[in-house]
């Protein structure tokens, strides 16, 4: 039986139906699915934390590798489904992503998750911003925003995650691989935490989204605007770290935007 038509199975079973205003997109590609599993390097005494396990394709193969998967699925039904499953190490509790990394410690998993792209940003910083990061992170999200976290250049999301990470691209997976199919394609992103969030980085990211604020527009006017810093100083801060005074804030590497950092936040109030 193919995992399509055991998903079709379970969800005819259950009088269910995948939920689009869920992200509920799952993955059927057994090809995928190993591949991922793979990825992950997984070994007999690492604990695994799989986010959103759905109907337990991906879950059943970390099963048979890791001595202890925990799940965390925040559908009611989804999560009965999942304990009636004949798993060995694996635990499924229902419960919201975000609230459990609030009031557990998660430093001793692995994160593994195929999750809705609406998710993506909240989710990644919550896992970096914990004081309790995980070891590593392992997330199938959408192709385009896994290559833009990775790229030199970026968002706000892909600084973030480079600020407190390392982040790679593993594969690229299409959206065939899905059921139902979703409208663009995805990728595995593999993100090793490298760094402890700090009250003194709440500047930081001040910085970044007054840069970003207007990102048609030069970075210099936005954080002349959002920050009420004098255009002198900020004009004298762009000429210390040697950024072109038309700079806008998606050029930007994470080194400049460190320096900038440095140079503005004596000044700032």
């Amino acid at each position: 039986m193919s995992n399509k038509e055991e998903i079709t199975k379970i969800l005819e079973k259950y009088n269910l139906h995948p939920k689009k205003s869920l992200g509920q997109n799952f993955l059927i590609d057994q090809n995928i699915i190993d591949n991922i599993v793979k990825a992950t390097e997984i070994k007999k005494e690492d604990n695994l934390l799989e986010i959103g396990p759905g109907l337990g394709m991906i879950t059943k193969e970390l099963d048979k590798h890791a001595s202890s998967v925990l799940g965390i699925e925040k559908d009611t039904l989804f999560t009965k489904i999942l304990n009636d499953f004949n798993f060995k190490n694996t635990k499924v509790i229902e419960a919201d992503i975000l609230d459990y990394i609030k009031e557990n410690d998660i430093s001793k998993y692995k994160i593994i998750a195929n999750i809705p792209y609406y998710l993506t940003s909240n989710l990644i910083r919550h896992l970096l911003e914990t004081s309790n990061q995980p070891k590593e992170i392992f997330l199938v999200i959408q192709k385009e925003v896994a290559e833009r976290i990775c790229s030199k250049e970026g968002n706000i999301l892909s600084i973030a995650v480079k600020y407190y990470a390392e982040p790679k691209l593993c594969f690229s997976i299409s959206k065939n691989s899905f059921w139902p199919s979703p409208k663009v394609n995805s990728a595995l992103i593999k993100i090793i935490p490298n760094r402890k969030y700090e009250e003194g980085d709440r500047f930081f990211f001040q910085l970044i989204k007054a840069g970003f604020s207007s990102p048609r527009k030069k970075m210099i006017n936005n954080l002349a605007s959002v920050l009420k810093i004098e255009k002198e100083k900020l004009e004298e801060a762009f000429l210390k770290t040697k950024l072109d005074i038309g700079i806008r804030a998606e050029k930007l590497s994470l080194k400049d935007w460190i320096e900038l950092k440095k140079v503005l936040a004596y000044n700032y109030k």
